[in-house]
This record gives structure tokens, C-alpha cells and sequence, in this order.
């Protein structure tokens, strides 16, 4: 199924919520002032001084004007005043020179800060939230908005900052062309609003179109990563899917591309003959300046320095105008930031929370326990209720989609029951703290993660805090029968796991297996889960990795996702689960007698070895 796509009444159509989108702008400032306060402060100041140079450069100019002219009609002046003002103008050029490139310096320098602090905390805000929101495409569709802007938003923050030096010269603009002709200045106010009534209208259909797109967008990324990856690589060439997959990435970027085509179009268009507005405004002062010119009443110097200064004027003003529309534009993208920002984990400790117990003496109790995903109006698990004693092995029996991973999740509270409640030693899950919970518990999946990294690293992180212990690393890797892998390796434990990095090394599916029940077995939990994670392996070794599990396990709680028979026999109880209920449990021999459902499924698979 594809991402639900964004509401006509979700989009940002009106001039309110672009009004409130630049609400966001002070808090991206915090944010620059977060990540550098002396290169903030550094880049505002060369800016306000580099903002002056402009209207001194003509101020001098004037001036050098002046005396020329003083000296042609041979009017008395000081000689050497003219060379003093040609010094004073090369130096104003040598400082705006080295303002420029030192502002230059400083904008890299906090860009890069910048880029590093918001990355961080994106992963900071990512690493707080819920498995349910990672299983949400309406939320990757804000997160996958939100991670864009990291380095997106590095040409707003720009833009801003040259904003306000654009502004500081525009006012000491202005202040020439008011003390010489007042009028001027409403002549080139209103000839600017149109360019920004059109410019903002565009803006705003621009925004709209890439948010309507973003879970396109992200179809077009998997696409991209289908089509070249070696993961994939494999499957693409035996099924002959690089053709399909080519053509439906064509498809999605010639869509994009027909109404990005149509806007840009528009645009161009309206904002040629929105332009028309304020050259002829300009060229209409230009006349008054030139009839009070004509008339006497302005130096030679005085129309330099006045048709220098309001044709800065217009241009700068019209830049203003095109980045103030640039910047709404983009205070809608940083929305998007914050708004992620803003997403908050529903699982959380709370402020008295309780560690977790040490050791656990009474166990686990499912209490009419049912969950379903947001959005959903099915419920995974329906009314479950069972205990789970202190040292006792169960085996979870049931078809796909009985809702065996999900009630594993409940154990672990990755997610919480949408009716019910889970207790532990007589507490509700809810109660405890968090992470000291999760602590207790040692799980591995089916759909294990693959780190291209060294094999040290994807043992340790199942106790990241021992991660530099290599003692228990190879303890761990011994348990899981990973040490006999990690020995075949060039570095051993030193060795970089997977293809992505160079030198890196890929291993076997059985192979990678053990590696993950390394990770699960460093952790020295209370309480261990298998789900699955032997499914790829031939059955001599996963009775090899499930006798040692049994092994290790005496004693301890431990629970066992299989459709393995052989296997989930090993259990001191089976719970077996279809759509989402708990049908039976027992021990195997009792539940092959009962002659229901897991009776039914252990003859079937047992058919298939006659």
C-alpha cells in the first residue's frame, strides 16, 4: 500500500498559514545561535559594517565628482583633497573586498556547525520515539521532509543574513534619496508590491506541489536504491526487474517533472509582466531626478550620488522583496522541521518511573490484553491472557500474521496494549522506566539488522555500554557459535562486516545469523526472545543454535518464535496463537493429544520428512 497522501485541507493554501509558517524563523535563529553564539555574533557584525560600505563608496565618489567639475569650470579647490578622497575610495573597496570574504569564512564555518547541530538533533528526537511511529508512512513522510532540511535550510540561513546587510544598505540608500527628494521613496515602496504579491503567490504553489509529492518522493528513492543495490542486485537480474523499475521511475519523474514544468512557466510569465511595474517606476524617477538636475538645484556630484543611490535602492529592494518571498517559501520547509520536532513519543518513562526488578520474581501477566496500529481498525492481538513464570522456556505457535511478533513487542513495550494491561512482578509495564526495562530483555528478529561495521561492533551493540569489553565479545560470540565465523575472517574481530565500506567482507545468511545471536547473548538479559532468527538456516544448525540457546537458558526466561516443530518442542509450554487469540497451550505432548489445531500443524509438517 502506498503512503496516505497529504489533504487538500493539510496544504498550505492561504496567507495565514504562510503569516504563521515565519513564526519558525525566530526558532531556526535560536537554533544558529544554539550551534555558534561567537560565530553569530561574528557574521552579524562584518555584515552591519559591511552594510555602510556601499553608500560611502558613493558618498566619496560624489565628493571626487564634485571637485572635477570644480576644476574644469576652474573654480578654486584643494589639489590634494581629490587624490586623499582617491585613497579613501580604494580603501573602501579593499575592506569590501576583505569584509566579503571574510563573511564568506564565517557563513562556511556556522553552515557547517549548523548542518552537524541539527543533524544531531534530528537523531537525538528519532532515537526518543516510538516503533509505531517508525511504522507509520504518514510519519516518514514528515520525517523524511524533516531530514531534507538539514542541509536545505543551510541557503535560508544565508539568505537571511545577506537579508539583513541588504536591509542596512537600503536604509542608508533611502537616506540619500530622502534628503534630497522625499517623494521618491513611496514611488519605490509601491512599485515593489506586486513583484511580492506575485512572487509569495508562486512560492506558495511551489511549497504545495513538493508537499503533495513527498511520499512520491520517497517511493522514488526505494526505486533508486532497487535499482542499485547489492542487496537487490541479485533478484533484479534473475526476475529481469531493471526494466520495470526504470520505467516506473521514469514515470514518477516525468510527473514531477509536467507540473514543476507548468509552474516554472507561470511564473516566468507573471513575473515578466509584474517586472514591468517597477522598471517603469524607476525610469520615471530617473526623469525627476534629471528635470531637478536640468533645473540647478542638484550638483553633478549630487545626481551621481542620486542615480547611484536609488538604483542600488531598487535593486536591493527588489531582492528583498524575492528573498522575503523566498523566505516565507522556506519557513514552510522548516514547519516541516519543527514539526518533527514537535512529534512526541507516547512511550515513556514516567516521572517516578521504577526500575526494572532484579531479579524478576513472579514473572509476567497478560491481562485481556489487545493491540492494533494506528489507523487501524483491526486488532494484530484480541483479548490475550497468560502468565509467564521466572525460568520458564514458551514457544509461540501460529501461522503469519497470528500476531506472534507483536505480542513479543508488548513484552519488550515497544509498543503498548490498546486495551489491557501487562504486568511484571505485579506492576504494570507503564511503570517502569524504559530503557532499564528493555535492559532485561534480549531480542533478536527475524528481520535482524546487518551493520556494515566490524564484527567486534555487531556483537557489542547488544550491550553498547560494554561495547569495548572484548572478553565479552568473544564470550558472546562463543554462545551464539559465532566464534568459528569471526576466526575465518582476515581481522577476525577487527574485521569490517558487509560490502558497503571498502575492505568490508559479506557473509552467509546462517552466518550473519549467529552474529545477531551474539548480539542478543552480550547482553546477558533476563529474559531472551528468539523470534525466528534461525529461519534461513539448514536444520542441522538450528538444532545446533536452539540446543545451545536451550543450554544457556536453563534457568532463565526465554521465549521462542518458530514454525520449526522440532524446535518450539524444547519449550516447557507452547502458547499456540490464531488471529490474534491464544487458541491452545500446553506442553507438545499435551497438545499433540488435544488433537486441535497444533496437532494439525505438527502432522502437516511432519508429512513433509515421511
Amino acid at each position: 500500500m502506498r503512503p496516505r497522501p497529504p489533504q487538500p485541507s493539510e496544504l498550505p493554501q492561504t496567507w495565514r498559514e504562510r503569516l504563521q509558517a515565519l513564526r519558525n524563523v525566530p526558532p531556526l535563529l535560536k537554533m544558529v545561535w544554539e550551534t555558534s553564539p561567537f560565530l553569530t555574533i561574528s557574521t552579524v557584525v562584518l555584515r552591519c559594517v559591511s552594510a555602510l560600505f556601499p553608500l560611502a563608496t558613493l558618498w566619496v565618489s560624489k565628493l571626487i565628482i564634485d571637485l572635477v567639475v570644480r576644476a574644469i569650470r576652474h573654480q578654486p579647490f584643494d589639489h590634494r583633497m581629490i587624490w586623499k578622497l582617491l585613497i579613501l575610495e580604494l580603501l573602501l573597496a579593499l575592506g569590501a573586498d576583505t569584509l566579503g570574504r571574510l563573511i564568506s569564512l564565517v557563513d562556511s564555518l556556522l553552515g557547517d556547525r549548523f548542518t552537524n547541530h541539527v543533524t544531531i538533533k534530528l537523531m537525538e528526537h528519532a532515537n526518543s520515539l516510538d516503533l509505531v511511529s517508525f511504522e507509520d508512512p504518514v510519519f516518514y513522510d514528515k520525517m523524511e521532509r524533516a531530514r531534507r532540511q538539514t542541509t536545505a535550510r543551510l541557503g535560508m540561513l544565508a539568505s537571511l543574513a545577506g537579508m539583513a546587510q541588504q536591509l542596512l544598505t537600503l536604509l542608508s540608500m533611502l537616506s540619500a534619496v530622502v534628503l534630497f527628494y522625499p517623494w521618491l521613496l513611496l514611488l519605490l515602496l509601491a512599485a515593489t508590491i506586486p513583484v511580492f504579491l506575485g512572487e509569495t503567490k508562486f512560492a506558495m504553489l511551489n511549497y504545495s506541489m513538493l508537499y503533495r509529492y513527498t511520499p512520491e518522493r520517497r517511493e522514488l528513492d526505494y526505486l533508486r536504491y532497487l535499482g542499485a543495490s547489492n542487496e537487490s542486485a541479485k533478484e533484479v537480474k534473475i526476475f529481469g526487474l531493471g526494466k520495470y523499475l526504470i520505467e516506473r521511475s521514469r514515470a514518477l519523474f516525468e510527473r514531477f517533472y509536467a507540473e514543476n514544468r507548468h509552474l516554472a512557466i507561470h511564473r516566468a510569465v507573471h513575473g515578466t509582466l509584474l517586472n514591468l511595474v517597477p522598471t517603469g517606476a524607476y525610469y520615471a524617477a530617473y526623469a525627476l531626478i534629471l528635470v531637478r538636475a536640468l533645473a540647478g538645484t542638484l550638483s553633478v556630484g549630487d545626481l551621481t550620488l542620486m542615480v547611484g543611490a536609488f538604483s542600488r535602492a531598487r535593486n536591493l529592494m527588489e531582492s528583498l522583496v524575492s528573498g522575503l518571498a523566498g523566505i516565507s517559501e522556506q519557513a514552510l520547509f522548516i514547519k516541516d522541521l519543527f514539526d518533527f520536532f514537535e512529534t512526541n513519543p507516547a512511550i515513556a518513562s514516567p516521572p517516578d518511573a521504577l526500575p526494572a526488578p532484579r531479579p524478576i520474581q513472579s514473572g509476567f501477566e497478560f491481562q485481556g490484553v489487545s493491540f492494533a496500529y494506528p489507523e487501524s481498525k483491526r486488532n494484530v492481538l484480541e483479548s490475550i491472557s497468560f502468565r509467564f513464570y521466572p525460568g520458564e522456556r514458551i514457544a509461540l505457535v501460529g501461522e503469519n500474521g497470528a500476531g506472534k511478533t507483536t505480542l513479543v513487542k508488548l513484552l519488550a513495550r515497544l509498543y503498548d496494549p490498546t486495551e489491557g494491561r501487562i504486568l511484571l512482578d505485579g506492576v504494570d509495564l507503564r511503570e517502569y522506566e524504559v530503557d532499564d526495562l528493555r535492559r532485561e530483555i534480549g531480542v533478536i528478529f527475524q528481520d535482524y539488522m546487518r551493520y556494515d561495521m566490524l564484527a567486534a561492533e555487531n556483537i557489542g551493540f547488544g550491550r553498547i555500554d560494554e561495547l569495548q569489553n572484548q572478553r565479552r565479545v568473544e564470550v558472546s560470540a562463543e554462545k551464539s557459535l559465532a566464534a568459528g565465523v569471526v576466526k575465518t575472517l582476515p581481522n577476525e574481530y577487527r574485521q569490517m562486516l558487509g560490502r558497503r565500506f571498502e575492505g568490508g567482507v559479506d557473509l552467509s545468511t546462517g552466518q550473519w545469523q549467529k552474529i545477531a545471536l551474539a548480539r542478543a547473548y552480550m547482553r546477558d538479559a533476563q529474559i531472551l526472545i528468539l523470534d525466528e532468527p534461525t529461519a534461513s538456516l539448514d536444520a542441522r544448525a538450528e538444532f545446533e543454535v536452539y540446543q545451545r540457546f536451550a543450554d544457556l537458558t536453563a534457568g532463565k526466561m526465554a521465549v521462542l518464535i518458530s514454525h520449526r516443530f522440532s524446535t518450539v518442542r524444547m519449550a516447557d509450554r507452547i502458547l499456540v496463537l490464531e488471529h490474534g487469540r491464544i487458541i491452545e497451550q500446553g506442553s507438545h505432548q499435551q497438545l499433540v493429544a488435544l488433537g486441535g489445531k497444533y496437532s494439525e500443524l505438527f502432522e502437516l509438517q511432519a508429512a513433509g520428512y515421511r
